[in-house]
């Protein structure tokens, strides 16, 4: 599964693909594929590099 962050208030949620509509600002937003895939961030699961 993978992590997803809104690019319009940052809301993160774990999905297999992002939601149409952003379920914290209610608009329809992209999302980005914030999910660590580098041994540097993999404890935490997320890559905090992600904006």
């Amino acid at each position: 599964m993978a992590s997803w962050k809104c690019k319009n208030c940052g809301y993160t949620l774990e999905a297999d693909a992002p939601p149409e509509e952003c379920p914290s600002c209610k608009e329809k937003c992209e999302f980005v594929d914030n999910t660590c895939y580098t041994p540097d961030c993999e404890t935490e699961g997320v890559d905090k590099r992600i904006k």
